[in-house]
């Protein structure tokens, strides 16, 4: 609807063409949800109302301020939509194992926002099918692949980087890593040179994902000189470009990861993103970049105002995970979406993590309904105080074998074998000298198979699914009670993403008002989920 501004409040008085008094929630809450509308705040006999519309008129209502419009599309960092070719700050973060799927990927695309395929654990002919699915369906539509640090693997992280090369994936999230390695810099700086009029572009970029400080001060900085100057010797860069990297930085996104599902500290978002924040304003004053690294944020962000928080303490942009898990669209099975959509905010416990389990790093996930983390905890309390397999006590191998193996640890050995035979040899090698690396394999054996019994919904290994979470999904949950959004096989990536980017703009106009009027209801601060079809003329 087109309006003149209206004027400064205490300098004149409006005639609008719709009023809504505060003390009609329901029409207020209307005019409010006009995003694109500015909205005159009115008095009149010691009321306060919301007027749409209109024109200056000394016989009009008197002015006390306006509430400017404020659309999903305003949110957050406009360069960081406009490099990735966004329309909107949202990213659906890279769930491993395939659950951030194809039809996640392609289904945020095709709404204006970024998906992230869920590389990690994925055979590389399958992640290789997924680049081909996802560049038939979107062409030149922005999109990205997930890069998952794998210290025990070397070789898959080498794999990845030349496949993402050779096809031509130029946004990759980097999540799980530790320190920076040499596949990640050769990923981020291949084909880097100068432009006609003298900037630096690097065709790749680093999407970070990063929960400590001392590892975001490595994705804040420009690539390690050793990694650079090992790729010049090995004819992967020349001495010109070399001379390129020092000007840019290893990552020109960071999402700082808080509370969340899978890999994290379990760090408040409120205390962690503005540490990186600062973080990064300090680095960007060391280095002076053409342009600051961007910082977003992902964990706890579930709900409307959670988003609004987000933007509020400065993010460039917002991603989520877990929520996008109990979508119909992720690669997970039904019966999972299910137990996700009946989680709440206490339902989730940390324990070991199968990519890194020999280190003790552990990663977030549903406990309701699942006896895996206590039996994967059991499992490195095992490795921990045991030096190989035969030191196990007899009565406890017994046991792991009845209850959590299902089978022998020596046909779990055999198919563990059979694994890295194809996989990466290597740990076999180490395996034979190393009895305690041997115990480790069969171990992460368990750890891996829960995911994938998670994935494939097998009813005969329900109590042994591993489902990364955080409390974010109880959080949505409890939103979304009693809704439409409800129902596990209602909840479409898209919708849910428009629902959240949309309570968020309508949260930012509320908390405006709040400035303004003392007598504001309490229930018309917040939103309640929307079909598709009430949604479409907010993102048209």
């Amino acid at each position: 609807m087109k309006t003149s501004a209206p004027p400064a409040a205490g300098q004149g008085r409006w005639s609008a063409s719709d009023v809504a008094w505060l003390n009609d929630p329901e029409s207020s809450r209307r005019l409010l949800g006009e995003l694109a509308a500015p909205l005159v705040v009115v008095q009149s006999k010691g009321k306060t109302g919301l007027g749409i519309g209109g024109h200056p008129d000394e016989s009009g209502l008197a002015i006390s301020g306006w509430v400017p419009a404020c659309t999903p599309g305003q949110l957050g960092d406009r360069h960081f939509r406009d490099i990735h070719g966004l329309r909107y700050a949202y990213v659906s973060g890279g769930m491993a194992t395939g659950i951030a799927s194809v039809e996640i990927v392609v289904e945020m695309s095709k709404a204006g926002m970024l998906g992230i395929f869920g590389a990690a654990g994925v055979p590389l002919p399958r992640v290789e099918q997924a680049i081909d699915a996802i560049q038939r369906q979107l062409g030149d539509r922005p999109y990205g692949f997930n890069y998952i640090h794998s210290p025990a693997e070397p070789g898959r992280e080498r794999a990845v980087t030349d496949l993402y090369l050779a096809r031509g994936i130029h946004l990759a999230e980097a999540s799980a890593f530790l320190d920076l390695t040499y596949e990640i810099v050769r990923y981020r700086t291949a084909g880097i040179h100068r432009a006609a009029d003298g900037s630096v572009v690097t065709p790749n970029r680093v999407m970070a994902k990063v929960s400590r400080v001392e590892v975001a001060e490595k994705f804040f900085a420009p690539p390690p000189e050793r990694f650079v100057s090992q790729l010049v010797a090995e004819g992967d860069l020349t001495p010109e470009q070399a001379k390129l990297t020092e000007l840019i930085p290893m990552a020109e996104d960071v999402t700082v990861e808080a509370d969340s599902g899978g890999h994290t500290d379990n760090r408040p978002l409120v205390t962690l993103l503005p540490t990186m924040l600062s973080l990064r304003d300090r680095i960007q004053a060391k280095y002076q970049f053409a342009r600051a690294p961007r910082v977003g944020a992902a964990g706890g962000v579930a709900t409307p105002m959670g988003v609004l928080g987000a933007f509020s303490l400065g993010a460039a942009y917002v991603m989520t995970g877990s929520i996008q898990q109990a979508c119909v669209e992720s690669g997970t099975s039904p019966v999972v979406r299910q137990m996700l959509a009946e989680a709440g905010q206490a339902d989730c416990i940390m324990c070991p993590a199968a990519d890194m389990f020999e280190m003790g790093v552990k990663v977030q996930v549903l406990k309701r309904g699942t006896m895996f983390a206590m039996r994967a905890s059991k499992l490195y309390e095992l490795y921990r105080t045991c030096e190989s397999i035969e030191a196990i006590p007899e009565k406890e191998r017994v046991s792991l074998e009845k209850t959590v193996f299902q089978r022998s640890l020596d046909d779990v050995w055999a198919q563990t074998v059979s694994f890295f035979q194809e996989r990466d040899p290597k740990q076999l090698e180490k395996a034979n000298r190393d009895p305690k690396h041997r115990m480790a394999l069969v171990f992460r054996w368990y750890l891996g198979q829960a995911s994938r019994w998670a994935t494939s919904g097998d009813p005969a290994r329900r109590l042994d699914y591993q489902i990364w979470c955080g409390p974010a999904m109880g959080a949505f949950n409890e939103w979304t009670k009693g809704t439409f959004l409800e129902k596990a096989e209602e909840r479409k990536v898209a919708v849910v993403a428009r629902n959240l980017m949309y309570g968020a703009a309508y949260g930012r106009r509320y908390q405006m008002l709040s400035l303004l009027a003392d007598d504001l209801p309490t229930t018309l601060g917040t939103t309640s989920p929307l079909t598709d079809a009430q949604l479409a003329p907010h993102f048209a």
